[in-house]
């Protein structure tokens, strides 16, 4: 089973993520393998993160609460919250089998908070900035919560057309880049 985990920065936690990077990264490092995308989201000028997104495939609801709560910035007090959702991976790629790779132009993640009537199952045709695509599911896979995607996009509002409008209760989009050691 695929989860989205996407950690929301509390207000000025910078300095303690700062000090907590090589455990973040060290924790991170046990989940190698089972990791389809990561990285940071960013404030709109790109400088400053403001969470911490990770698509990782784990055996079951419990063990995707596990990873997200004992990550040592959430442990810590850097987060504010937690966003975890059962996640299904319709490109069935991880972030580093996409063919643009990690640099050039814009990168968002965009989600999709719904309920009700399931939209948006199937990636947009045509497409290529697609880096990961899927829709959000209940812990039993039975109900349709929303979609999330990563996308390569000239902007913010590229990125937010890939979502039907008017079928979502919300809908963020955040500036992301892939994730990972540097």
């Amino acid at each position: 089973m695929d989860f989205l985990c996407y950690h929301r920065d509390r207000p000025g936690s910078l300095p303690l993520r700062e000090q907590l990077q090589e455990e973040h990264w060290a924790y991170m490092d046990r989940y190698e393998e089972e990791l389809i995308a990561r990285g940071p989201t960013l404030s709109d000028d790109g400088e400053l993160p403001t969470g911490s997104l990770h698509i990782v495939g784990l055996p079951d609801p419990a063990a995707a609460r596990a990873f997200a709560f004992d990550e040592p910035n959430y442990q810590a007090g850097a987060y504010r919250d937690v966003l975890i959702r059962r996640w299904r991976n319709t490109l069935g790629r991880t972030m580093w089998e996409y063919p643009g790779g990690p640099e050039g132009g814009e990168r968002f993640l965009v989600l999709g908070l719904g309920s009700g009537e399931p939209a948006d199952l199937d990636p947009p045709a045509g497409r290529d900035g697609l880096i990961a695509y899927g829709p959000l599911l209940s812990d039993d896979g039975g109900a349709w919560l929303g979609t999330a995607a990563l996308v390569r996009a000239p902007g913010r509002e590229a990125a937010r057309a890939l979502l039907t409008p008017g079928r979502y209760a919300a809908v963020e989009v955040h500036p992301w880049e892939f994730g990972g050691r540097r």
